[in-house]
């Protein structure tokens, strides 16, 4: 019965063969084609403007967006870096991903898993455009357009008891659209401290992937499953939830210290009083006479001019009673330098002699005397230098500024009536910062070598010049230490153009402004543009804080 079955099975598959390959001809020969018709073409501007990006999606954005510039020059750079961007991106990963594949690997039992081979191929990413903002702070923000499609060879082992199982990525598809922040602007190279990057839409990403060897992403179904369940859900939504913006991660460049270590890029911390009181028993710095002292008071790593005493003429044992206000930036770090000087009327003034009085030994709040001997200098390891050079009498009070000084909001009354008022927040002292950032589009009709003069309750303090241009950006702050809060005050700011040369006419105005300190002390801070009154275009960058002992 079996043989009979079969050989009737090969019988029936030696007649069917035929008969189906004789009636499949007859019906390729006889059967009457479908008309093909002609598509319809039709010109791009009849479309929609969204059409043309639709039909070629590899347009690059910076010719789709004229905001985008074009980067040829980047990806150069990238190309002939890339073996080496390749290697340290790599080690990066490695250093990364292996503690958390080692917690993976306790988590589930498993022997290890690790990376057999990781290489991110040869094909470099792209940056497609580039997009620059200006903002009002010490800041750069640029948007790339990036797109890599790489040939990376990125092998991982799982070992699992006597079974191991290597799974490979490869045919890797990412694109993405980060914004990076360059900030603060420091004038110490690279020029910036920290990178902040965030995500402006959640990134493309696509691969391809083998399972021992085989390519499991050709199995039908695999491939969407793969897609939706493990990009979208995995991937997507772990990388949005950590670098979407406002989210950002934050590199650090530069550590503070490098470029703060003279302390004028830190935030004032507060306000140290000092008040020269006397010194007595001075030494003779004239063969005849007396000496004509006067003291000069800084603090150390400050590069701003220091304080001065008024000159006491033919006196060894002068009396000042005269107070000074000096911005404090580091309170454990920082010390308060003392120099007595004899004035001279031609030459350099001698220096009678000097001393030191690091703040930490100030407590704040509190008004300390000090009785110093003076020194010929604070090198304490020279023992040559033994003579008595005199002693002077100081009283120090350090007021540090109060945490929420910057964000204090007040109500909004009159201001005279606030002046009058006995609210304890407004008859707090405190430190007006201003800082003169840069100026845009200045106009001056014979030269354009422009400054800027601040002008404040009498005082004038300065920019420094910059030549031959019309954009200048100086990134300079003034200080000044006040006992009330400037609510009555305005602040004068003229941009000033000065001939280098010796000539008639060497110093124009280039616009002014006046800005009301209601604003900065009612907000803690402002930070814009104002334009130069009596210029066309001209705009100054001004950013003012009002900080409250």
């Amino acid at each position: 019965m079996g043989f009979l079955s079969s050989l009737l099975g090969i019988i029936g598959f030696g007649i069917g063969l035929p008969i189906g390959l004789l009636v499949g001809f007859f019906f390729f020969v006889y059967s009457k084609p479908k008309q093909v018709q002609d598509p319809v073409v039709r010109p791009l501007e009849e479309f929609d403007t969204t059409v043309l990006p639709d039909l070629l999606p590899e347009i690059p954005i910076w010719v789709k967006d004229p905001d985008y510039e074009r980067v040829d020059w980047l990806n150069k750079m990238i190309f002939y870096m890339w073996p080496y961007l390749d290697k340290a991106i790599c080690r990066e990963i490695r250093r990364q991903a292996e503690p958390i594949l080692a917690e993976y690997s306790e988590k589930y039992k498993i022997k290890a898993i690790e990376f057999e081979n990781l290489d991110l191929g040869t094909l470099p990413p792209t940056i497609n455009g580039i997009r620059v903002y200006e903002t009002n702070e010490k800041e750069l923000v640029m948007e790339p357009v990036i797109k890599w499609a790489g040939n990376p060879n990125i092998v991982l082992v799982l070992k699992l008891l006597s079974l191991q199982i290597t799974l490979q990525l490869v045919d890797l598809q990412v694109f993405f659209a980060p914004r990076m922040t360059l900030k603060p602007l420091v004038p110490t190279f690279p020029c910036f401290a920290n990178i902040l990057v965030s995500l402006m839409e959640r990134p493309h990403v696509d691969f391809g992937m083998k399972l021992l060897g085989g390519d499991i992403m050709s199995i039908p179904g695999l491939y969407q499953f793969i897609q939706v369940l493990f990009l979208q859900k995995t991937i997507k939504k772990s990388v949005a939830s950590l670098y979407l913006w406002p989210q950002t991660l934050e590199v650090p460049v530069l550590d503070n210290s490098m470029f703060c270590e003279n302390y004028a890029f830190k935030k004032p911390v507060g306000i140290l009083h000092v008040k020269v009181v006397r010194a007595f028993k001075l030494m003779k710095a004239d063969f005849l006479g007396l000496s004509d002292p006067y003291v000069k008071l800084n603090l150390t790593g400050e590069s701003l001019p220091g304080k001065k005493t008024t000159i006491k003429k033919n006196n060894l044992n002068p009396e000042w009673n005269e107070d000074f206000k000096l911005v404090v930036r580091e309170h454990q770090s920082q010390a308060l330098q003392i120099q007595v000087f004899d004035w001279d009327k031609v030459g350099g003034h001698d220096r009678l002699g000097m001393q030191l009085v690091p703040l930490k030994l100030v407590t704040p709040h509190e008004t300390k005397e000090f009785n110093l001997d003076l020194l010929k200098h604070t090198n304490i390891s020279d023992h040559n230098d033994k003579k008595y050079r005199g002693t002077i009498v100081l009283e120090l009070t350090y007021a540090p500024f109060r945490e929420d000084s910057t964000s204090a909001k007040f109500d909004q009354k009159d201001s005279i009536i606030y002046r009058s008022s006995s609210n304890e927040t407004l008859n707090k002292a405190g430190l007006l910062s201003v800082l003169v950032q840069a100026a845009e589009d200045l106009e001056g009709e014979r030269h354009n070598n422009p400054y800027a003069l601040i002008l404040f309750r009498g005082e004038q303090k300065k920019t420094k010049l910059l030549r031959k241009t019309r954009n200048p950006l100086w990134n300079e702050e003034f200080q000044f230490a006040l006992e009330e809060p400037p609510l009555l005050d305005k602040i004068r700011i003229e941009v000033f153009s000065k001939r280098t040369g010796i000539r008639f006419r060497s110093k124009e105005s280039l616009g002014h402004v006046e800005i009301n300190l209601d604003d900065v002390v009612r907000n803690g801070r402002i930070n814009q543009k104002y334009h130069l009154i009596n210029s066309k275009n001209g705009l100054l960058h001004v950013e003012i804080e009002w900080t409250m002992v």
